[in-house]
């Protein structure tokens, strides 16, 4: 059946519309829980026309037998479609859905233990296929590349080449290959740039001290040595300035000894900054992920802001639509102002980690936390630029998975509804590998970047070693293989998550308004209720969150959406739950099992 066809069937099955990601196939009767009598009658025209129009339905009609049964299912099966089936909206601009990939643990492609590019190639598909019909990827059309370049380290976050790949990941022509495939599937690659510090093995910091060795009590010219001009070096040990060996000077190193920090005041060291971003953007790079920006110039935001300005303003020259994104791991208020300089994205810390608002509110904040939260986002981040793409992520390779931030009988329940409140937030939403599969690791960071999920055979072709100094981890949820079989998984409610992120336009890009539902919810249970309008030029879609475990009956008709008060001719976009209780809708008025979401149009 066509989609067209299907939307159509929206009015006529208004009667009763059961939605959600339970388990296929499975026969729920009909009910009206607002004691109203069900216009969906058992042998209704409704339900003759509507088992016609669904596979199988029309042998069930015919059959006589079981009419009951069979026009339930047949409209049970026809609403769960109506919404599954729509098709994908992606538009290409800088509005994305992307996954952070660490390269060393992600995807082994020759058995070394170590993760590499063409690993990540032989598992596109599975983060993005390229094909719009097919339903096996997650979605995702970014990657955020974790540094790749060489580095004496597994993080590789301290860089000895700013023009080269790290020879345990691979060559520049797997680096090539790899944005041509993902060029081919419409995934926009973003690399992580670090310009705070290199590495101490960097030739500029190497050339630097052995030009201060030489000099035997000479004052050194930057003219002899522009290396020398690249750091920051003094004869008096400040804090965080570490010994140049053999000489009387110091370099600083505000994060580790063996990262000296750059000095960006540098005109020469800005020229070569420029080259290094045209040279990727010239290779195919879609844009950079900025590290540690706060610390460009520690405890000077102002100047920060301004070398972001600089950065932003160069690599715009270079390419206009590349995507800039930076990292600055502070309260909300603080790394508001870094949208300032015009950077297209900030990392917004506010919603992530076990502190951050969509845990707080799957652990008993109110529901209203996360709506207030959302809505002034574009109040705060839009006093300082107006064209501010918000970059929500929940986890990343620095703070403890968050399967581990829940416990008790809800716990999976939480896991999976916390996707569903980063990935239906406005901006370019991220998603740290294997959260999709809810993978553990808490403690030190070698256990944060384990290997990718993809079998409980540690020796399965693919799988890596992971870090070195990594504790054993635990996983708390099956691998991909068996979670692939499953429809209640995490991964599949990730995928179906992203799915409705991709079929919705105004999720990604809509302004947030924060509704009320009404007031006929009892005291003891509306706090775990929020519904936010997302309008984006002239469509509104309705989110409506359960975000505790209890069953929430709402009336929804006094809210207004594309002109029309919610009711019989409104479409469901989306319905997603976290157990095998589905979402009833009629007339306006929805039943939503604990931990679920609604998505209305």
């Amino acid at each position: 059946m066509k989609n067209a066809q299907k939307r159509a069937l929206a009015g006529v099955l208004s009667a009763a519309l059961l939605c959600g990601c339970g388990m296929q196939g499975e026969n729920i009767p009909l009910q009206n829980s607002f004691g109203e009598e069900n216009p969906g009658a058992v042998g209704s025209e409704t339900q003759e026309q509507a088992a016609k129009d669904v596979p199988g339905g029309t042998d069930a009609a015919d059959s006589g037998e079981g009419s009951s049964d069979a026009g339930e299912q047949a409209a049970e099966t026809s609403a769960a479609e109506l919404w599954e089936n729509n098709p994908l909206q992606i538009i290409d601009d800088n509005y994305r859905t992307y996954y952070e990939v660490f390269v060393y643990s992600f995807c082994d492609s020759d058995g070394d233990g170590v993760g590499d590019l063409q690993g990540l190639i032989s598992r596109l598909d599975y983060i993005n296929d390229g094909d719009d019909e097919t339903d096996t990827d997650l979605g995702c059309n970014g990657i955020w590349l974790m540094p790749v370049n060489p580095s004496p380290t597994y993080h590789k976050y301290d860089v000895a080449d700013y023009y080269a790949i790290d020879e345990e990941y691979g060559t520049l022509e797997d680096f090539k290959e790899l944005i041509a495939a993902c060029d081919e599937r419409g995934i926009k690659v973003i690399m992580d740039l670090v310009l705070n510090h290199s590495s101490s093995r960097n030739p500029w910091f190497q050339e630097a001290c052995a030009y201060l060795k030489g000099l035997d009590g000479a004052e050194p010219d930057a003219e002899d040595c522009p290396y020398f001009d690249y750091y920051h070096f003094s004869r008096e040990q400040g804090g965080g300035y570490y010994p140049v060996e053999g000489t009387d000077w110091y370099y600083e190193a505000q994060f580790w000894s063996e990262m000296p920090d750059l000095n960006l005041d540098c005109e020469l060291l800005r020229e070569e900054i420029a080259k290094i971003t045209q040279y990727w953007l010239d290779m195919g790079v879609g844009g950079f992920r900025l590290d540690a920006v706060k610390e460009f110039y520690s405890g000077a935001p102002q100047s920060n802001i301004a070398f972001l300005a600089w950065l932003t303003e160069t690599v715009k020259e270079q390419k206009p639509d590349a995507y800039l994104v930076g990292e600055a791991w502070l309260d909300l208020a603080d790394y508001a102002q870094y949208y300032e300089s015009g950077i297209d994205s900030v990392f917004n810390f506010a919603f992530a980690d076990k502190d951050g608002v969509i845990s707080k509110v799957l652990n008993g904040s109110p529901a209203t936390k996360y709506g207030a939260a959302v809505v002034s986002l574009e109040e705060t981040f839009g006093a300082y630029n107006p064209d501010y793409i918000d970059a929500p992520f929940y986890t990343n390779h620095d703070m403890g998975r968050s399967a581990g931030y829940y416990a008790g009988d809800n716990s999976a329940a939480q896991t999976k509804m916390a996707g569903a409140l980063n990935l239906f937030m406005s901006g370019s939403a991220f998603l740290y590998y294997g959260e999709e599969l809810g993978m553990k690791g808490s403690g030190k960071d070698e256990n944060k970047r384990a290997p990718m999920y993809w079998s409980m055979n540690p020796d399965a072709q693919g799988m890596c070693d992971g870090p070195a100094d990594m504790e054993d981890v635990k996983m708390k949820f099956e691998s991909l293989e068996e979670q692939e079989k499953d429809e209640l998984s995490v991964y599949q409610y990730y995928k179906k998550v992203l799915k409705i992120r991709n079929q919705n336009p105004e999720i990604a890009r809509g302004k947030a308004e924060y509704v009320l539902v009404g007031d006929f919810l009892a005291e003891d249970t509306k706090e775990t209720v929020c519904a936010i309008k997302k309008t984006y030029g002239d469509s509104e879609l309705l989110l409506v969150f359960v975000t505790g475990p209890e069953t929430e009956e709402l009336d929804l008709t006094s809210i207004t959406l594309n002109g029309k008060k919610i009711g019989t001719e409104t479409e469901i976009r989306g319905a997603l739950v976290t157990g095998e209780e589905k979402i009833r809708f009629e007339n306006g008025k929805a039943v939503m099992p604990g931990f679920s979401a609604l998505v209305l149009k």
